[in-house]
């Protein structure tokens, strides 16, 4: 995938948005995540069952209707287990996390560097504030579950809001993709165009997260963006976002990844990034995935010994929370 054209940049600086279709291959990149995560669910299927929290291990559903039976029987959504960063409270020596080769060498992917060379530059720094989510239909998922924002319908949001002040001047990119199709009756992801000019809005705090609040939005230029495996958007920092709640039978798959000029802070300094891009210093790009693990592992051994960081810089007493 060649680099970022002269109108794609333009429309990206423009709208706060940019939508590749089309840009992954789905055989190269897309598959083999998916192959990884059929062995998670696999490993998590046989734990539960075998503590008798789960009434069989469900081998012979497909992976979203399996998840999905998991779920219901369990009363527990697990999202943790699948994911690729830790949560931001509550760490312990044994919180899950999924830090799998797939995973890291789709961080790593050429064809997302170069896309992400061309906004942040070629020194890029994989940022940790990073996720799977794969979304069950919503009116299966517990209520009032912790990791509602990883299993519902996401708040109206900027990512500047979600992380701390101090990676304010960051040029941090998002990146988000799904595995499976994105459409609006499962949840796809929706944005607001031109929402990036006007720097971070106050973020309230709320069960399903942080949001930006409606009255400060148009929201009549809200703009869901159904999608295909292999398509990317990419968006701003600044750019408000969300996604629609999942109505249909199965779930809603994808991933977000963020990617920002070495040296600048990402807002969780505290989680491991890596270099995965320079021309300046490339014996000190990371191309292991087992080291990429140990990261995460060494990580979670300290964070679970320590007091733990407050992520949230917001307060729900702001007046525009009322």
């Amino acid at each position: 995938m060649p680099f970022l054209s002269r109108e794609q940049l333009a429309h990206f600086k423009e709208e706060g948005y940019l939508l590749v279709r089309g840009m992954l291959d789905v055989e190269e990149v897309i598959q083999p995540i998916i192959d990884e995560y059929h062995g998670v669910l696999d490993k998590l299927a046989h734990e539960l069952h075998a503590a008798g929290h789960i009434e069989s291990t469900y081998n012979d559903l497909p992976f979203g209707k399996r998840l999905t039976q998991i779920v219901v029987d369990s009363g527990e959504v697990h999202a943790q287990y699948f994911d690729f960063s830790l949560p931001q409270n509550g760490i312990e020596a044994d919180t899950p996390f999924w830090a799998g080769p797939a995973v890291f060498r789709c961080l790593s992917n050429p064809a997302l560097l170069d896309a992400a060379e061309s906004i942040v530059g070629p020194e890029i720094w994989s940022n940790p504030v990073q996720h799977v989510r794969i979304k069950p239909p919503e009116h299966l998922v517990p209520k009032d579950h912790n990791s509602q924002a990883l299993v519902t319908a996401t708040s109206w949001h900027q990512d500047s809001g979600v992380v701390l002040p101090e990676a304010d001047a960051s040029n941090v990119l998002t990146v988000w993709f799904p595995l499976n199709e994105a459409t609006i009756e499962n949840g796809c992801l929706q944005i607001m165009p031109n929402s990036h000019r006007q720097g971070t809005y106050t973020h309230c705090p709320g069960h399903r997260g942080l949001r930006v609040p409606e009255q400060v939005m148009d929201m009549d230029s809200a703009m869901p963006l159904p999608m295909q495996p292999g398509d990317v958007l990419f968006l701003t920092r600044h750019t408000i976002h969300g996604s629609l709640s999942n109505h249909s039978d199965d779930v809603r798959w994808s991933f977000d990844l963020r990617y920002n000029p070495i040296g600048q802070t990402t807002g969780r300094d505290i989680f491991p990034g890596f270099i995965a891009r320079s021309k300046a210093q490339p014996q000190n790009v990371l191309s292991d995935p087992v080291a990429w693990e140990q990261l995460w592992r060494d990580t979670r051994d300290r964070l679970a010994l320590e007091e733990q960081v407050v992520f949230n810089r917001w307060s729900a007493d702001a007046a525009v929370c009322a």
